[in-house]
């Protein structure tokens, strides 16, 4: 039986269809979700109960990544994949550190619906409907190129997104147009769920999750994740299992072990050609 749609459902939402931004607003404690993402979640954290962790690890390596990038000087952000903003989203993290224009970019509905609302009275942040799939079509959105610059340095960021990109729509070829699009001095910021090393409780998840969800998911090696780097130079210490991406002191220990049960690479990289973006 579906949900009672509440007021902040957009119309057009199917409430027995699972999406992986609610599910993930799930995992991370949030209340953007339907029962239908909830079943879904509850099954996966059966076969592998740390995945609010997980959720919790990635939202950490972003702020992370956002902070090293804006005390680089950068100051303009595109979070491709934002899903539903919680827990210390970019504009937040960025602005900590100095001012900072953000677009928000998500192809689900409620995300997009809850961080409009979310961000309606700053002028320089805006949440926009897209997809990763067309990358040219997001660089492209007027409000993208009202609030950024590309002639500038921007950070990109692809967290929890990639992996729901299939092979046959080219993940790297999207990467490369982004790549393309961005200043010297920019940075790239990728977090990839990966089936590297992983034991069979994991893999037998994907398989769970795939069976029962709309967006399919398409874990990568590190050798292919690392591929999407191409022209980047990786900031240390390059392409690690997710906790081991420059972790916090209080965090360091906690995060050396067993890091591989995360079941996800992060690496962030710069664009060569200018100075004073080395992070």
């Amino acid at each position: 039986m579906s949900d009672t749609r509440p007021d902040w459902a957009p119309a057009a939402i199917n409430l027995d269809q699972p999406s992986s931004a609610r599910v993930w607003d799930y995992f991370l404690g949030g209340s953007h979700n339907f029962a239908v993402d909830r079943q879904v979640a509850e099954a996966a954290i059966a076969f592998k109960p740390d995945l609010p962790d997980v959720a919790r690890q990635v939202r950490m390596f972003l702020r992370r990544a956002v902070r090293t990038a804006a005390a680089a000087g950068v100051d303009q952000f595109l979070d491709i994949g934002a899903g539903v903003p919680t827990m210390g989203p970019v504009h937040e993290v960025a602005r900590e550190i100095r001012p900072a224009r953000v677009v928000y970019v998500d192809h689900d509905p409620v995300a997009v619906a809850h961080g409009e609302a979310m961000l309606a009275e700053d002028p320089d942040a805006d949440f926009i409907q897209g997809d990763v799939r067309t990358p040219r079509a997001i660089l492209a959105d007027p409000r993208v190129r009202k609030l950024i610059d590309f002639d500038r340095p921007v950070a990109v960021l692809l967290c929890s997104v990639l992996h729901f990109v299939a092979d046959t729509d080219d993940p790297a070829g999207i990467v490369a147009t982004l790549r393309d699009a961005l200043a010297p001095g920019s940075f790239l910021i990728v977090q990839h769920a990966s089936h590297d090393n992983q034991p069979a409780e994991t893999i037998a998840m994907l398989e769970m999750w795939n069976s029962k969800s709309p967006e399919p998911m398409h874990w990568r090696t590190a050798d292919r994740i690392e591929a999407l780097f191409e022209g980047f130079t990786l900031l240390e210490p390059g392409v690690v299992p997710m906790p081991l991406w420059r972790p916090l002191p209080e965090d360091a220990e906690r995060a050396a072990q067993d890091p591989e049960r995360y079941a996800s690479y992060a690496a962030v990289a710069v664009k060569p050609g200018a100075t004073g973006a080395t992070g």
